[in-house]
């Protein structure tokens, strides 16, 4: 199946140096470029393309507040930043508005490569000088787990916790059904739950809501 992709960016060199790399991929397809946000917006309604790599500065309407906007209109797309930024705070915001991943524009094509491939089956993508930042930013925000809102943590099940801890590791569905040894579906629909209690819109901010909370880590116990 082809993975079909959007590039949102204002640089046109940058965007025409990546749609000719992933051209050469015979299972991806880049359907539509846009320039900024607004135009990124208008084409991702119009294409509905399965992964969006999206830069962060951008004239006009921002990298994060189209992000926003793309997630509540194309919940089940996945959405990559791709920046030169390395900034903490800006990983921390993504991730929390909906993003799969962040990626940094420095990446070597084989691994942005993959990277859309582990995004488009669901998996959390975030370069590797970008991991240790999220932690330390995760310590500094308090010496230990926030507080839940409303009870969400205790509305959710002994095995949709331990779907979390799985999440937060980054395990793709597969991986999580084969682990727990149940069916690829019923991790799927776990998820769907997860997100619906919660009240978050991707698997991706259910592992960040899992390192803020506590629930990435420890004996969830049994259950169904």
């Amino acid at each position: 199946m082809t993975i079909r992709i959007l590039l949102i960016d204002d640089h046109s060199l940058f965007r025409s140096g990546v749609k000719q790399l992933l051209q050469r991929e015979p299972d991806m397809e880049v359907v539509a470029e846009a320039a900024d946000g607004v135009e990124g917006i208008k084409r991702a309604k119009e294409h509905t393309p399965d992964v969006i790599l999206l830069d962060l500065n951008m004239p006009g309407l921002s990298g994060l507040e189209t992000l926003q906007l793309l997630v509540q209109d194309l919940p089940e797309t996945a959405v990559i930043i791709l920046t030169v930024s390395e900034e903490a705070d800006e990983l921390g915001q993504a991730l929390r508005n909906g993003a799969y991943g962040y990626l940094v524009k420095n990446i070597d094509a084989e691994a942005l490569v993959n990277a859309i491939r582990r995004a488009d089956r669901g998996e959390a993508v975030i370069a590797d000088s970008m991991t240790a930042k999220l932690v330390a930013q995760f310590r500094v925000q308090g010496s230990g787990p926030a507080a839940s809102p409303a009870g969400e943590r205790d509305r959710l099940t002994p095995r949709e916790r331990e779907i979390v801890q799985c999440l937060a590791r980054g395990e793709s569905n597969k991986e999580i059904a084969r682990n727990l040894d149940v069916a690829e579906s019923t991790v799927k629909i776990h998820v769907q739950n997860i997100l619906k209690k919660l009240n978050l819109n991707s698997r991706v901010q259910v592992a960040v809501y899992a390192v803020e909370h506590g629930l990435n880590a420890g004996a969830a116990g049994d259950g169904n």
